[in-house]
């Protein structure tokens, strides 16, 4: 999947992707038919780090996409890794700041920022990113 660009969005910032699953790119058509802008951000967009091992890494979701009601930071995640130590050390990070960035934004007249860590075989392109959000946010 990951040789193959795609293109055709409208509300993306970025007018080609490649996506590394088929999950990913049935999150790209969610995100492009109910947001706002979406994108996929880029290598140390967001400096947001977390603990493996003795190690600091850096993590870098897959999307972040805005609605009018909020910024929404989206990480799809094959099942079988869902409960994986870097993973779960990832989202305890990603939800520490996406808490920090609420609290700023909202000060500033902005929206708040909720994570989701959701499972490849629970996204379906008829899905909402609503229904995502219900489902999966913490």
């Amino acid at each position: 999947m990951s040789r193959y660009l795609f293109g055709g969005f409208e509300r993306c910032l970025y007018p080609l992707q490649k996506f590394e699953s088929d999950a990913e790119r049935k999150l790209a058509v969610i995100l492009e038919r109910e947001a706002v802008k979406w994108f996929r951000p880029a290598r140390g967009q967001f400096q947001i780090y977390y603990r493996d091992g003795a190690e600091h890494r850096e993590y870098q979701p897959d999307f972040v996409a805005e609605t009018d009601a909020a910024v929404y930071m989206l990480e799809p995640k094959m099942r079988k890794e869902m409960g994986d130590t870097a993973v779960l050390a990832k989202k305890e990070a990603a939800l520490r700041w996406c808490a920090n960035a609420s609290v700023h934004a909202l000060a500033h007249g902005g929206k708040a920022w909720q994570y989701l860590l959701i499972p490849h075989d629970a996204i379906a392109e008829n899905m909402t990113l609503s229904g995502l959000a219900n489902q999966f946010g913490d």
